[in-house]
């Protein structure tokens, strides 16, 4: 590279650190030469922890003042957790590499019950519908408190007895050395995770060539941006917002990618799902179908039903 100075920019709880200094590391495999630095930014989505994401512009909240910082020319690299990143990115920008995925599961924090085990009326903290929507379908006795905050905020609330169980990422939780912490490792037919979880996407801007081509070489995985790829095809269609409880998972099969979603009511009482499949070139049209099929099915007017309603993201 003719530069020997990239800035990457990254929110500052311990999980966006440790995401932005792994990118550094594998940077720093590649081009031993070139210094990288840190910007750490607030976003909206730090500063404002008393209320639903979705009252006040959903996870989007997370990535504006990051993107900020790459359209003005502060930073060169964002690293995103891909689930928090919106359908849509802002103009002039691009995510120029997918990582592999760690886990993609959710998980179960508890003081020792598994899910089935938890006592009658439990108190369960979660700040997503997805995940109050699955698991209420499977125990509708539960109570679902709102639960905001970095990884370490939330388990230390489990700890105080705030919670009776708190469902976090699998993937967090092993990335900042807590994977000790999990009670259980929801099953993906129990829990479908969100759409990207537990993969890390680098944004670059778009007409910047000389830094995709060296974050691609550092940490791309082309089969996991094609599962990525699906899942994030299956939320556009869906006009997928934190209103709506929205579930995918891509797999590759045989060869094949698969990929199941699901769409539901936020109280778990009306679930829908679909599973479609096709080789990985064609990971955008899978997405599509998956959508259309549970739109077909009944799920816009989930997504109509659930539109307006406070919600958490």
């Amino acid at each position: 590279m003719t530069r020997d100075r990239l800035i990457i920019a990254t929110r500052g709880s311990a999980l966006a650190l440790w995401q932005a200094e792994h990118v550094r590391a594998r940077l720093a495999v590649v081009a031993p030469e070139i210094t990288v630095e840190l910007l750490t930014l607030k976003t909206q989505g730090d500063l404002i922890l008393d209320v639903p994401l979705s009252q006040v512009g959903g996870k989007a909240l997370f990535v504006k003042e990051i993107e900020a910082a790459l359209l003005d020319g502060r930073a060169h690299i964002a690293v995103h957790s891909m689930k928090d990143v919106p359908a849509e990115l802002a103009p002039g920008l691009v995510l120029a590499a997918t990582s592999t995925r760690e886990v993609p599961n959710d998980a179960l924090l508890s003081r020792g019950a598994t899910l089935d085990e938890l006592p009658v009326g439990a108190v369960i903290g979660t700040s997503s519908l997805r995940r109050q929507c699955q698991l209420l379908a499977r125990r509708p006795d539960l109570q679902i408190r709102m639960l905001r905050g970095n990884v370490p905020t939330r388990v230390r609330k489990l700890d105080d007895g705030e919670f009776d169980a708190i469902v976090l990422a699998a993937a967090g939780l092993h990335r900042l050395g807590l994977g000790g912490r999990i009670t259980q490792l929801l099953p993906i037919e129990v829990s479908l995770p969100a759409v990207a979880q537990g993969v890390l996407g680098v944004e670059t801007r778009a007409d910047d060539h000389e830094v995709i081509a060296l974050v691609r070489a550092a940490m791309h995985d082309a089969a996991e941006e094609r599962r990525v790829t699906a899942e994030r095809a299956f939320l556009a269609r869906m006009g997928g917002s934190c209103q709506t409880p929205l579930a995918a998972h891509a797999r590759t099969d045989d060869k094949e990618l698969v990929l199941e979603a699901l769409c539901g009511l936020p109280d778990g009482t009306s679930i829908l799902r679909a599973t479609e499949r096709g080789p990985s070139s064609a990971a955008e049209q899978i997405g599509i179908a998956a959508a259309d099929a549970l739109l077909a099915r009944g799920a816009a007017e989930i997504v109509a039903a659930c539109a307006g309603r406070p919600s958490a993201s």
